[in-house]
């Protein structure tokens, strides 16, 4: 029977676990035996990367951990060695890191997970590994948003390098041509009576020398 120090000190780690993983948005469960030092410390330095937390834990421990944070059914995952990979920032980091290592190196093997609390196969971890992360879908979301204004521009510039290349005119400077024409044009209208006063002279100057 262990002893009370033994007991004490196992009930400290469960206690610090609960504390670490009741805020963590998603869990993935895999084997890792038999990576080199070489494919773990890649491996490590990429969760690490990725703000993923990864430790390996007793299953005795793990199992204590989720009934003390209310998860249960976990007992076919806990068998064999097992490494915790978990992230109380991005919910879709640590099933993505562990897929894309898991392509690449035979030895390491998904055991499966928790998603937003709910127990995951192997299955869904792997799905949720082929969703777009967090920066890729806000880039997307936000050229969606702008993708008219952008089309816009673009058709906005095409038809004036178009018009450049022609020698044609946009419709702004035509205008901008027109306005001194007409402003050219009203000086000679006005003219036009002084133009007139000597033939009306002459006229009276017939009648005069006829009478």
């Amino acid at each position: 029977m262990p002893s009370e120090k033994i007991l004490e000190a196992k009930k400290k780690v469960v206690a610090e676990l609960v504390e670490s993983y009741k805020n963590a948005q998603s869990f993935v469960f895999v084997d890792a035996r038999g990576l080199t030092v070489e494919q773990d410390t890649a491996f490590r330095n990429e969760l690490r990367k990725n703000a993923v937390n990864y430790k390996v834990v007793k299953n005795t421990t793990l199992n204590l951990v989720f009934k003390e944070l209310g998860i249960e059914g976990l007992d076919e995952m806990f068998k064999g060695p097992t490494a915790v990979a978990y992230s109380t920032e991005d919910l879709i980091a640590p099933a993505k890191v562990v897929k894309k290592f898991a392509d690449d190196f035979e030895k390491l093997n998904i055991k499966g997970g928790i998603i937003e609390g709910k127990v995951a196969t192997i299955a869904e971890v792997e799905a949720l590994a082929a969703v777009p992360s967090k920066d890729v879908l806000l880039s997307q979301i936000v050229y969606a948003l702008l993708f008219p204004f952008t089309k816009l521009a673009m058709l906005t510039k095409a038809v004036a390098e178009k018009l450049e290349s022609e020698g044609g005119v946009a419709p702004e400077a035509k205008a901008e041509e027109a306005a001194p024409a007409e402003e050219a044009a009203a000086p000679a209208e006005e003219s036009a009576p002084a133009e007139a006063e000597p033939v009306a002279v002459a006229a009276e100057a017939t009648e005069t020398s006829a009478e």
